[in-house]
């Protein structure tokens, strides 16, 4: 049975060559980052800019179409309701 002596002992890492990697690696992450930031910071300014210029606010549209869907929404139940009772009160 082989041990883990024996079978890593021709596996040898060059530890600088390693340890640069890391710290690239290190480096890369922190300046991903830091773009990523960067990315969403530039986002969200240009969105509230644009919400700003609009007309009408967000929330107003919303306002609306929330009236718009709660009277979508009576008409046809009213008219579900208005069809059911027709076809319980025809004779089979």
């Amino acid at each position: 049975m082989a041990t883990n002596d024996s079978f890593l002992s021709g596996f040898q890492v060059n530890r600088s060559l390693l340890a640069g990697g890391a710290v690239l690696t290190g480096i890369g992450a922190v300046l991903g980052a830091a773009g990523a930031a960067m990315v969403c910071a530039a986002l969200a300014t240009a969105g509230r800019s644009w919400v700003r210029q609009l007309d009408t606010p967000p929330t107003a549209m919303a306002q609306r179409a929330l009236r718009q869907a709660k009277v979508a929404s009576t008409a046809a139940s009213s008219a579900g309701w208005q069809a059911w009772r027709a076809e319980q009160g025809s004779p089979n």
